[in-house]
């Protein structure tokens, strides 16, 4: 009876059952981190993939203060220097585009072409990845937009559109003529009906977001770690992140 208890106590606490590697990752990778977290549970019997996503600012105070995780993908240096994970992996890339209803009306073909007279602008907040890119990108072209009215469903302190969706739902309903957002963002809202037009910025200071992937220090899985960046990396990963709109990175 001893024996069995002992036995079951060894099941309980892991021995034998599902490891479970937690990933922290920046909620624009649900969709591609999803695919890719199935493929590695395929690929490793017994092994399940958690996912944590959410603000890469607000996932790297976690890691800091704490919080159980082994791996962490950050959109940006800045939230990945602030978690303290060392040698991080550039893996992707996402770059602003400019999104405007089918036909381009208003004819925006550059930043600046935003401010003409009566182009309303729709951006997201500064907490979100594309309004923080979207206002360094700006400033560097010396560019100075006043957003349309945010929706009431959350905007943060600095006003703007909770996430890229929401920005590209202005230009959607027609309550903005463009949206700067990621092209990630754009194609998430299914450009490929045909509604949504892009600009690209090819060359425009800050258009560009690193995406970085690295092990968090004290993990117990370090080895399953290194086996899931592998497989971001690879070729099966790079499909997967340029199906979302990213440019993969390697090397």
């Amino acid at each position: 009876m001893a024996l069995a208890l002992v036995l079951l106590a060894a099941i309980g606490c892991g021995g034998g059952g599902t490891q479970t590697l937690t990933v922290f990752a920046d909620a624009s990778l649900t969709g591609t981190f999803g695919s890719l977290g199935k493929t590695f549970e395929a690929a490793h019997p017994g092994v399940a993939v958690r996912f944590d996503f959410g603000g890469s600012g607000a996932l790297a105070r976690r890691i800091v203060r704490g919080a159980p995780t082994d791996l962490f993908a950050a959109a940006g240096t800045a939230a990945m220097r602030e978690s303290g994970a060392p040698s991080p992996r550039v893996f992707a890339r996402d770059s602003l585009q400019i999104a405007v209803p089918k036909g381009n009306p208003a004819h925006v073909t550059n930043l600046k072409d935003l401010t003409a007279p009566g182009v309303r602008v729709a951006l997201c907040a500064e907490s979100a990845p594309c309004g923080a890119g979207a206002r360094t990108a700006l400033a560097a072209a010396g560019v100075t937009v006043t957003p349309v009215g945010p929706d009431r469903n959350g905007p943060d302190q600095n006003g703007g559109e909770r996430d890229g969706a929401k920005a590209l739902a202005k230009v959607r309903l027609g309550e903005a003529d463009a949206a700067l957002v990621y092209r990630t963002d754009i194609r998430a809202a299914g450009a490929a009906d045909g509604a949504l037009e892009a600009v690209d910025l090819a060359g425009t200071a800050g258009a560009v977001e690193d995406y970085l992937i690295a092990t968090v220090p004290g993990t117990e899985r370090l080895a399953l770690t290194r086996e899931f960046v592998d497989l971001v990396l690879s070729n099966e990963g790079r499909k997967v992140l340029a199906a979302a709109g990213f440019t993969p990175v390697t090397g």
